[in-house]
């Protein structure tokens, strides 16, 4: 991208900063381990909604796929769904050191903040732009991987007997290349006429949405 195109969707990214500083969803999952209780009930049930985000990952990912299928567009929703299903089965190992049965992972839990990321992607895939979409997924890998790792350093530093295996899975920092993909499809879009506030409320409704997450997961919703 050249120095312009880098400022746009420089400027769409700073804007989605300003309103995580001004209206900061935060991660009650990480102030739930912080007082103890039942830590490994939360991290089943963080596992469960995760295990449930994936199908609906793949599912979205491949619609934007056939909606948005120029060279890098696709390497974007291509190289999202090797991710998302590679680590399905690592998801399954986690579960599973939790003593968490298939069944466990099928069952949807009830609560509507559990499906709240779901339906916010389904949203922008089927309704959005491919910069909303891009910054979406950007968001995405920024504020998931960046809480999950928060997440397990909690986890540690209480000194919680959690299993290794979800350490090692959640305790993971993300692929800044693929975040970097990201932008650049992004900024494809909005060159062809993409709205950048649109853009920006999607990638608001899925932080939201991650919020969402921690919430459910901490049994706060």
């Amino acid at each position: 991208m050249n120095a312009r195109q880098n400022a746009e969707v420089k400027r769409a990214v700073a804007e989605i900063e300003r309103l995580r500083f001004v209206h900061p969803v935060g991660n009650r999952l990480v102030e739930a381990v912080d007082r103890g209780g039942d830590v490994t009930g939360y991290l089943r049930r963080l596992t469960a909604i995760e295990a449930q985000s994936h199908g609906a990952e793949l599912a979205a990912y491949g619609t934007l796929l056939s909606r948005f299928p120029g060279h890098r567009a696709a390497e974007l929703w291509l190289s999202v769904i090797s991710l998302v299903h590679g680590a399905t089965p690592k998801l399954h190992e986690v579960a599973r050191s939790l003593g968490m049965t298939d069944a466990d992972l099928t069952r949807r839990p009830a609560e509507r903040g559990a499906h709240a990321f779901s339906g916010a992607l389904a949203w922008v895939a089927l309704t959005g732009s491919q910069a909303a979409a891009a910054l979406c997924l950007h968001t995405d890998m920024t504020v998931y991987f960046a809480g999950g790792t928060a997440v397990a350093h909690s986890v540690r530093e209480t000194g919680s007997v959690v299993p290794d295996e979800f350490l090692s899975y959640y305790d993971d920092p993300g692929d800044d290349a693929l975040r970097e993909l990201a932008l650049e499809v992004a900024q494809e879009g909005l060159d062809r006429g993409d709205d950048p506030d649109e853009a920006v409320f999607h990638s608001r409704c899925i932080e939201e949405a991650i919020g969402d997450i921690w919430t459910t997961a901490a049994f706060l919703s």
